[in-house]
Protein backbone atom coordinates (compact mmCIF):
# COMPACT_ATOMS: atom_id res chain seq x y z
CA UNK A 1 0.00 0.00 0.00
CA UNK A 2 1.45 3.42 -0.90
CA UNK A 3 2.69 5.43 2.04
CA UNK A 4 0.34 8.42 1.36
CA UNK A 5 -2.73 6.16 1.53
CA UNK A 6 -1.41 4.58 4.74
CA UNK A 7 -1.19 8.04 6.31
CA UNK A 8 -4.76 8.90 5.21
CA UNK A 9 -6.05 5.70 6.82
CA UNK A 10 -4.02 6.29 9.99
CA UNK A 11 -1.90 3.18 9.43
CA UNK A 12 1.76 2.91 10.38
CA UNK A 13 4.30 1.23 8.16
CA UNK A 14 5.73 -2.04 9.34
CA UNK A 15 9.23 -0.66 9.56
CA UNK A 16 8.23 2.16 11.88
CA UNK A 17 6.36 -0.21 14.19
CA UNK A 18 9.49 -2.17 15.02
CA UNK A 19 11.53 -1.03 18.03
CA UNK A 20 15.02 0.10 17.17
CA UNK A 21 17.66 -1.92 19.02
CA UNK A 22 20.76 0.16 19.74
CA UNK A 23 24.03 -1.42 18.69
CA UNK A 24 26.12 -2.70 21.57
CA UNK A 25 29.74 -1.61 21.71
CA UNK A 26 32.17 -4.47 21.01
CA UNK A 27 33.64 -6.42 23.91
CA UNK A 28 37.11 -4.89 24.23
CA UNK A 29 38.03 -6.33 27.64
CA UNK A 30 41.49 -7.84 28.00
CA UNK A 31 42.96 -9.42 31.14
CA UNK A 32 45.98 -8.10 33.00
CA UNK A 33 47.31 -4.62 33.64
CA UNK A 34 48.55 -1.92 31.30
CA UNK A 35 52.14 -1.39 32.42
CA UNK A 36 53.01 1.04 29.62
CA UNK A 37 50.90 2.77 26.96
CA UNK A 38 49.54 -0.04 24.78
CA UNK A 39 51.37 -2.83 26.66
CA UNK A 40 49.51 -5.32 28.84
CA UNK A 41 51.03 -7.69 31.42
CA UNK A 42 49.34 -10.90 32.52
CA UNK A 43 50.73 -13.21 35.23
CA UNK A 44 49.48 -16.46 36.75
CA UNK A 45 50.92 -19.13 39.08
CA UNK A 46 50.43 -22.89 38.81
CA UNK A 47 51.69 -26.15 40.23
CA UNK A 48 55.12 -26.80 38.78
CA UNK A 49 55.94 -30.15 37.19
CA UNK A 50 58.38 -32.17 39.32
CA UNK A 51 62.03 -31.74 38.35
CA UNK A 52 65.34 -32.85 39.85
CA UNK A 53 67.54 -30.22 41.47
CA UNK A 54 69.98 -30.63 38.59
CA UNK A 55 68.44 -31.41 35.20
CA UNK A 56 70.32 -33.79 32.94
CA UNK A 57 69.87 -32.05 29.59
CA UNK A 58 72.19 -34.38 27.69
CA UNK A 59 69.19 -35.42 25.58
CA UNK A 60 69.95 -32.18 23.70
CA UNK A 61 73.21 -31.54 21.91
CA UNK A 62 75.72 -29.17 23.56
CA UNK A 63 73.99 -29.40 26.96
CA UNK A 64 74.98 -31.13 30.16
CA UNK A 65 73.41 -30.10 33.49
CA UNK A 66 70.98 -27.22 33.93
CA UNK A 67 69.47 -25.89 37.14
CA UNK A 68 65.67 -25.37 37.11
CA UNK A 69 66.12 -21.76 38.24
CA UNK A 70 67.96 -21.00 35.00
CA UNK A 71 65.11 -22.08 32.73
CA UNK A 72 62.88 -19.65 30.87
CA UNK A 73 60.45 -21.23 28.43
CA UNK A 74 59.25 -18.71 25.86
CA UNK A 75 57.00 -18.44 22.83
CA UNK A 76 55.83 -15.59 20.62
CA UNK A 77 52.67 -14.80 18.71
CA UNK A 78 53.42 -12.83 15.56
CA UNK A 79 51.83 -10.95 12.70
CA UNK A 80 52.75 -13.68 10.21
CA UNK A 81 54.79 -16.80 9.61
CA UNK A 82 56.95 -15.52 6.76
CA UNK A 83 59.48 -13.80 9.00
CA UNK A 84 61.58 -10.93 7.75
CA UNK A 85 61.61 -7.32 8.86
CA UNK A 86 57.88 -6.90 8.17
CA UNK A 87 56.90 -9.50 10.76
CA UNK A 88 56.69 -8.48 14.39
CA UNK A 89 55.83 -10.20 17.66
CA UNK A 90 52.76 -8.74 19.30
CA UNK A 91 52.84 -11.19 22.23
CA UNK A 92 55.60 -12.89 24.25
CA UNK A 93 54.84 -15.60 26.78
CA UNK A 94 57.33 -16.99 29.29
CA UNK A 95 57.26 -19.69 31.96
CA UNK A 96 59.75 -20.16 34.79
CA UNK A 97 59.91 -21.59 38.30
CA UNK A 98 59.57 -19.24 41.27
CA UNK A 99 59.24 -20.36 44.91
CA UNK A 100 58.43 -23.88 43.81
CA UNK A 101 55.63 -22.72 41.53
CA UNK A 102 55.29 -22.37 37.78
CA UNK A 103 55.02 -18.70 36.91
CA UNK A 104 53.59 -17.71 33.54
CA UNK A 105 54.02 -14.14 32.36
CA UNK A 106 52.67 -12.68 29.14
CA UNK A 107 53.27 -9.38 27.38
CA UNK A 108 50.88 -8.18 24.70
CA UNK A 109 50.89 -5.00 22.65
CA UNK A 110 47.59 -3.33 21.79
CA UNK A 111 49.20 -0.55 19.74
CA UNK A 112 52.02 -0.59 17.21
CA UNK A 113 53.97 1.94 19.27
CA UNK A 114 54.15 -0.39 22.30
CA UNK A 115 56.62 -2.82 20.72
CA UNK A 116 59.69 -1.09 22.16
CA UNK A 117 58.27 -1.22 25.70
CA UNK A 118 57.53 -4.94 25.25
CA UNK A 119 61.08 -5.67 24.08
CA UNK A 120 62.59 -3.69 26.97
CA UNK A 121 60.39 -5.49 29.50
CA UNK A 122 61.23 -8.93 28.14
CA UNK A 123 64.94 -8.09 28.27
CA UNK A 124 64.63 -7.42 32.01
CA UNK A 125 63.36 -10.98 32.51
CA UNK A 126 66.66 -12.41 31.26
CA UNK A 127 69.88 -12.95 33.22
CA UNK A 128 73.34 -13.85 31.91
CA UNK A 129 72.84 -17.46 33.08
CA UNK A 130 69.29 -17.80 31.69
CA UNK A 131 68.73 -20.88 29.51
CA UNK A 132 66.03 -20.19 26.94
CA UNK A 133 63.69 -23.10 26.21
CA UNK A 134 61.52 -23.15 23.10
CA UNK A 135 59.90 -25.34 20.49
CA UNK A 136 61.38 -24.47 17.09
CA UNK A 137 62.43 -21.17 18.63
CA UNK A 138 65.97 -21.36 17.28
CA UNK A 139 64.61 -21.21 13.75
CA UNK A 140 61.73 -18.79 14.26
CA UNK A 141 61.08 -17.01 17.58
CA UNK A 142 64.66 -16.10 18.50
CA UNK A 143 65.69 -14.79 15.03
CA UNK A 144 62.48 -12.76 14.83
CA UNK A 145 63.04 -11.16 18.22
CA UNK A 146 66.69 -10.47 17.40
CA UNK A 147 65.53 -8.63 14.28
CA UNK A 148 63.00 -6.59 16.26
CA UNK A 149 65.65 -5.60 18.83
CA UNK A 150 67.95 -4.52 16.04
CA UNK A 151 65.25 -2.48 14.28
CA UNK A 152 64.33 -0.84 17.61
CA UNK A 153 68.04 -0.01 18.12
CA UNK A 154 68.10 -1.89 21.40
CA UNK A 155 70.82 -4.25 22.64
CA UNK A 156 69.75 -7.82 21.98
CA UNK A 157 69.59 -9.84 25.23
CA UNK A 158 68.94 -13.13 23.45
CA UNK A 159 72.11 -13.61 21.41
CA UNK A 160 74.49 -14.37 24.33
CA UNK A 161 72.18 -16.90 26.00
CA UNK A 162 72.11 -20.68 25.81
CA UNK A 163 69.07 -21.89 23.92
CA UNK A 164 67.53 -25.33 24.38
CA UNK A 165 65.18 -26.04 21.46
CA UNK A 166 63.06 -29.05 22.39
CA UNK A 167 61.89 -29.72 18.83
CA UNK A 168 65.15 -31.41 17.91
CA UNK A 169 65.37 -33.98 20.74
CA UNK A 170 61.67 -34.74 20.22
CA UNK A 171 62.32 -35.41 16.55
CA UNK A 172 65.27 -37.67 17.32
CA UNK A 173 63.24 -39.66 19.82
CA UNK A 174 59.80 -39.85 18.21
CA UNK A 175 60.20 -39.35 14.45
CA UNK A 176 58.71 -42.37 12.74
CA UNK A 177 56.54 -43.19 15.74
CA UNK A 178 54.13 -40.26 15.37
CA UNK A 179 52.47 -38.67 12.33
CA UNK A 180 54.42 -35.47 13.05
CA UNK A 181 56.32 -33.75 15.84
CA UNK A 182 54.22 -30.63 16.25
CA UNK A 183 53.73 -29.35 19.80
CA UNK A 184 50.03 -30.25 19.61
CA UNK A 185 51.04 -33.87 18.90
CA UNK A 186 53.47 -33.83 21.84
CA UNK A 187 50.70 -32.58 24.11
CA UNK A 188 48.36 -35.33 22.97
CA UNK A 189 50.86 -38.20 22.98
CA UNK A 190 53.02 -37.38 26.02
CA UNK A 191 51.51 -34.67 28.18
CA UNK A 192 47.81 -35.58 27.94
CA UNK A 193 46.99 -31.89 27.50
CA UNK A 194 43.51 -31.18 26.16
CA UNK A 195 43.07 -27.76 24.60
CA UNK A 196 39.56 -26.36 24.81
CA UNK A 197 38.35 -23.63 22.44
CA UNK A 198 41.90 -23.24 21.15
CA UNK A 199 42.49 -20.68 18.41
CA UNK A 200 44.89 -21.99 15.73
CA UNK A 201 48.13 -20.04 15.59
CA UNK A 202 47.46 -19.17 11.95
CA UNK A 203 44.47 -17.07 13.05
CA UNK A 204 46.36 -15.09 15.69
CA UNK A 205 47.52 -12.30 13.32
CA UNK A 206 43.95 -11.56 12.22
CA UNK A 207 42.71 -11.54 15.84
CA UNK A 208 45.31 -8.93 16.75
CA UNK A 209 44.74 -6.78 13.65
CA UNK A 210 40.97 -6.84 14.18
CA UNK A 211 41.43 -5.62 17.75
CA UNK A 212 43.73 -2.80 16.62
CA UNK A 213 41.04 -1.71 14.16
CA UNK A 214 38.46 -1.44 16.95
CA UNK A 215 37.04 -4.95 16.84
CA UNK A 216 36.13 -7.16 19.81
CA UNK A 217 38.73 -8.81 22.05
CA UNK A 218 37.06 -12.23 21.94
CA UNK A 219 39.57 -13.92 19.65
CA UNK A 220 42.54 -12.04 21.10
CA UNK A 221 41.73 -13.53 24.51
CA UNK A 222 41.83 -16.95 22.81
CA UNK A 223 45.31 -16.11 21.48
CA UNK A 224 46.39 -15.36 25.06
CA UNK A 225 45.04 -18.75 26.16
CA UNK A 226 46.84 -20.47 23.28
CA UNK A 227 50.15 -18.82 24.17
CA UNK A 228 49.65 -19.62 27.87
CA UNK A 229 49.21 -23.31 27.07
CA UNK A 230 52.25 -23.29 24.78
CA UNK A 231 54.71 -22.09 27.42
CA UNK A 232 53.17 -24.27 30.12
CA UNK A 233 53.52 -27.31 27.86
CA UNK A 234 57.17 -26.46 27.22
CA UNK A 235 57.99 -26.75 30.91
CA UNK A 236 56.07 -30.03 31.15
CA UNK A 237 57.83 -31.41 28.09
CA UNK A 238 61.24 -30.48 29.46
CA UNK A 239 60.43 -32.27 32.71
CA UNK A 240 59.37 -35.33 30.71
CA UNK A 241 62.51 -35.41 28.59
CA UNK A 242 64.77 -34.84 31.58
CA UNK A 243 63.01 -37.47 33.69
CA UNK A 244 61.68 -40.19 31.37
CA UNK A 245 60.17 -42.12 34.28
CA UNK A 246 57.58 -39.34 34.88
Amino acid sequence: MPENIRRLLGLRSRASSRPVTPLRPPDRHLPGDEIAPGLRYIESRHEAPPMPEAIDASFAKDFDTVEPAQLLCFDTETTGLAGGTGTRAFMIGAADRVDGQLRIRQLMTTTLAAERAMLETFARWLRPDTVLVSYNGRSYDAPLLKTRYRLARLPCPITPLAHLDLLHPVRRRYRGHWENCRLATVERQLLKVLREDDLPGSEAPRAWRDYLLGGPATHLRRVLAHNHTDVRSLMQLLAHLATPTL
